[in-house]
C-alpha cells in the first residue's frame, strides 16, 4: 500500500493565518457554487479551514481576522510566572505583600484583589 506524499508540516499542528489572497478564492469558489471538498481540493487547504472561513464570511460579509472577545488579561504569561514563583517561595505571604513584591522585583502593579483572583484561577486556594 502506498501512502500519499505530503509534507507533513502542512497538516500538523497549527499555522500562521491564511493570507487574503487564499481566503478570496475560497469564497469565490463558494459563489461559484463549489463543494468544500472542492474548494478544498483546488486550493490544497483543509476542509476545515475552508469550512471556517465560509462560516465567519457568511454572517460578517468580510474574511478579515476580528479582534478577540473579552476584556484584556490583567496579567501576561511572564506575569503569571513570577507571581507562581513567590508564592512558591514563601507560602505564607498575604496578597498585598505579594502586590508590593511584585511591584518592587518586575514594575508589575496590581491590586491585592488581582493578586487573589490569580492565585485562584492558578489552583491557590487559601
Amino acid at each position: 500500500m502506498q501512502m500519499a506524499s505530503t509534507n507533513i508540516g502542512e497538516r500538523m499542528g497549527r499555522s500562521q493565518e491564511l493570507s487574503d489572497s487564499k481566503r478570496g478564492p475560497v469564497i469565490g469558489g463558494h459563489l461559484g457554487n463549489k463543494s468544500i471538498r472542492d474548494i478544498s481540493w483546488l486550493l490544497n487547504i483543509p476542509r476545515s479551514t475552508v469550512s471556517g472561513i465560509i462560516t465567519k464570511w457568511k454572517p460578517l460579509g468580510t474574511t478579515a481576522t476580528q479582534p478577540p472577545s473579552g476584556r484584556p488579561r490583567h496579567m501576561t504569561g511572564r506575569g503569571q510566572r513570577m507571581l507562581k514563583r513567590t508564592v512558591r517561595r514563601s507560602h505564607q505571604l498575604s496578597a498585598e505583600s505579594i502586590a508590593k513584591d511584585l511591584q518592587t522585583w518586575c514594575g508589575l502593579q496590581m491590586s491585592p484583589t488581582t493578586v487573589r483572583r490569580e492565585l485562584h484561577g492558578m489552583g491557590f486556594h487559601g
